[in-house]
């Protein structure tokens, strides 16, 4: 009888182990930010948690917001479209690493409401001119010249914007501000910055919404927002004097460059001759140490699975959504960096 009692303890208690393991093991991760790879992300993680069973929740509410939720440990990690400042990252609590690594790269694109929807060449010093504020009609000889035979209303210019802090912002504004002294000056480079002209709208989503329902509107968005909601978007001159579309090709083609161990690199306005010159990596940045506000090392090892799988097996889904995948340089060099993190200084994966 009371050998019967210690067995039923014993399989009580590890019955008790095996639950409070699978709690453990079966915690949702949490992450936020850009909403610029919002698309990928969504299906990356359906996708993960069909085959794994493991859960990872991702709100798209702008870089600002990503890095934000990150320094304030209320995610397991972000995502941003504008690698951290060294500034920023000086603010993570108890001076912890922040690490950041490219999950795809994406493009910017410049889509307008514009009756007929015809496809429009524009140039930097355009472009630039219309967000400043200086080119106010469609008809303006500015754009005309760039498109004859393309019959342009006089209809006014209606600019649109990110309202929030963005990593889409930052890519375009970095761009504008390396094509025109003028904008360097009066707007700058910055996740939020003061437009000069224009509406505001929240997340990529927002900004396309307001330039599908708006006559006579421009903006930017991730190429995948323009497709989904059947948006014309402009072909850009690029440095090397050619007019690009954005596409998988002239996209991959932009990313031609070295990439530092860091993976921390800008690639607006390519000097690679078939180019799209508003490209750009997108990341996801976590702790390096994954000991903090009580974390389990569980739960560190589930979040450090999640991102390779990201960049492995997860790489698949990007050219359905019109993200250009990783090259196996980055992929080498992100796998680096996500086998650099540690729990108690040890590191999570031998």
């Amino acid at each position: 009888m009371k050998k019967r009692v210690q067995l039923n303890m014993v399989m009580l208690l590890s019955g008790l182990v095996l639950l409070c393991f699978t709690v453990q093991a079966g915690q949702e991760l949490t992450g936020a930010g850009a909403t610029f790879p919002e698309p990928l992300y969504v299906k990356m993680f359906d996708t993960y948690y069909n085959q794994t069973g493991a859960k990872v929740n991702y709100q798209g509410i702008g870089s600002g917001g990503g890095i934000q939720q990150l320094l304030q440990q209320t995610v397991d990690f972000g995502g941003t479209d504008a690698f951290m400042t060294p500034e920023e990252m000086s603010k993570a609590p108890n001076n912890i690493a922040i690490l950041h690594f490219p999950t795809c790269l994406g493009a910017v694109v410049v889509t307008y409401n514009v009756e007929g929807n015809p496809v429009l060449k524009l140039t930097p010093e355009v472009i630039a001119d219309i967000f400043l504020g200086k080119i106010l009609k469609w008809d303006d000889s500015r754009i005309a010249g760039l498109n004859p035979g393309v019959k342009l209303p006089s209809t006014p210019i209606m600019v649109v914007h990110r309202s929030d802090g963005s990593g889409t912002s930052f890519v375009f504004t970095e761009y504008l501000s390396k094509v025109s002294k003028e904008w360097m000056k009066k707007v700058g480079t910055g996740k939020a910055v003061n437009w000069p002209a224009g509406i505001g709208g929240k997340g990529n989503p927002g900004v396309a919404q307001l330039v599908k329902q708006s006559s006579g509107a421009i903006g930017y968005v991730e190429l995948t927002y323009a497709e989904q909601n059947k948006m014309p978007y402009a072909s850009i001159r690029n440095k090397s004097g050619e007019f690009i579309k954005a596409s998988l090709q002239s996209v991959s083609a932009a990313a031609n460059v070295d990439m530092p161990a860091d993976t921390r690199v800008s690639l607006t306005d390519t000097a690679a001759k078939d180019g799209y010159p508003i490209s750009s990596f997108t990341w996801v940045i976590f702790y390096k140490e994954q000991n903090y506000k009580g974390r389990d090392q569980v739960r560190a090892r589930e979040l450090i699975k999640l991102f390779q799988w990201m960049i492995r097996d997860g790489q698949k889904h990007a050219v359905e959504l019109l993200y250009a995948p990783l090259a196996a340089e980055a992929v080498k060099k992100a796998e680096a960096i996500i086998r650099s993190a540690t729990y108690n200084g040890q590191p999570l994966i031998k």
